[in-house]
């Protein structure tokens, strides 16, 4: 129940708050008459907006409980959906989707640091539970997959603004769960994620490979979230296809924690990350070349599979190789380089899409610094304490 609750809030922070934005961007892009550089800013201004959350969660979890943290950043991403709908103009816009990354980065950072609490001493289950924790962006998937196309079918694309004002209720409805969770995990166990890192430092300098790695990582899965309707919307897909493509992912996010389970088990190094990042590249490129429904459900259960893994990753990465009160510190910072990475690919995929009148490019381009990113992650070794 309690890793059922802590997973709520990444079916929040990111199944709605970032992925569900790649369902509504073609219908807000034609509503309101967007380039494809416009509608990738929109979501490089999440990114940005995760960068700073990841900063500032960087110094708060020093200072303040991960449970509490949590809680602030559920209200905040929840306020932030329902709002987004009550803002039509492209500044509102934008500075509502850079308070829902700075509200989703809290709740991610914190939610994983309890995550690793669960199960710490035996690995198979704590790399289940940990995958299971980041998994529940499946279910934000799922949902909103099954209604927004159809929203968008019944009721045309000026229809956009309901789609967020009802991803802010769903929000709203999962944070009781999801925050009462955050305080058992507080209650039972010693869950003062990242008290304190000793001598106030981690050791970045032989953290590089997966560090940039997960950079790289973050740069270009965004890509295929963010214009992956719009490429179906440029060959004429139905919502059917639409909708079983999104549900599909989320189904494949739902699976992964029991399929790469040993993988993460047994890996102390960047080995998980380099895998995941393969397959997401394998993913996009599937999706690119095949552009038929059999090729986009085959790319979008690889990538399903595969995403949140990830995060997983570099989340058992820090519980295997650091201390337990340098592990959240250490999520931050995991944190910060991938939405970095977040904050260039977007953006750069759309001024690629907008010059060439495609955005195939841009995904191709996007699986290959996937491609990179796992190279970088392949060298990474496990840490000596």
């Amino acid at each position: 129940m309690v890793l059922a609750g802590l997973s709520l809030g990444v079916c929040v922070s990111n199944g709605f708050a970032r992925f569900a934005y790649g369902l509504i961007l073609p219908a807000m892009r034609s509503d309101l008459g967007w380039t494809y550089t416009q509608a990738g800013w929109i979501n490089t201004s999440n990114a940005l907006g995760y960068l700073a959350g990841a900063a500032l969660t960087f110094a708060l979890v020093r200072k303040f409980p991960a449970y509490r943290l949590f809680a602030w950043g559920m209200i905040g991403t929840s306020a932030s959906l329902l709002l987004s709908g009550a803002a039509p103009a492209f500044w509102m816009l934008t500075v509502l989707r850079i308070t829902a990354g700075i509200f989703g980065a809290l709740v991610f950072i914190s939610g994983g640091a309890l995550a690793t609490r669960l199960f710490a001493e035996d690995r198979a289950r704590s790399a289940l539970a940990i995958a299971i924790y980041f998994g529940g962006g499946g279910l934000g998937m799922m949902l909103s997959g099954a209604t927004i196309p159809v929203l968008f079918a019944q009721a045309g694309t000026a229809a956009w603004p309901w789609a967020w004002f009802a991803l802010g209720l769903a929000s709203f409805a999962c944070c009781l769960w999801s925050i009462w969770a955050s305080r058992v995990m507080a209650t039972t166990a010693a869950t003062e994620a990242g008290s304190g890192v000793p001598n106030g430092r981690l050791p970045t300098a032989r953290m590089l490979p997966e560090l940039s790695g997960y950079c790289l990582f973050g740069t270009g899965y965004i890509v295929y979230i963010t214009f992956l309707v719009a490429w179906m919307n440029s060959f004429h897909a139905g919502t059917a296809v639409i909708s079983a493509v999104w549900v599909t992912i989320g189904i494949g996010i739902a699976l992964s924690p029991f399929i790469w389970r040993p993988i993460l088990a047994r890996f102390d190094g960047g080995a998980p990350l380099a895998l995941a990042s393969s397959t997401c590249a394998l993913a996009i490129l599937v999706g690119v070349v095949v552009p038929s429904v059999g090729g986009l459900l085959a790319s979008a259960l690889l990538f399903g599979l595969a995403v949140f893994i990830g995060p997983a990753s570099v989340t058992a990465f820090s519980r295997k190789n650091l201390d337990a009160n340098a592990v959240g510190p250490a999520i931050a910072l995991f944190t910060f380089v991938f939405a970095a990475g977040q904050v260039v690919g977007p953006v750069t995929a759309g001024v690629i899409g907008d010059s060439t009148g495609s955005i195939r490019d841009g995904l191709t381009a996007a699986a290959a610094i996937m491609l990179a990113g796992a190279a970088l992650a392949a060298v990474q070794r496990p840490l000596e304490r």
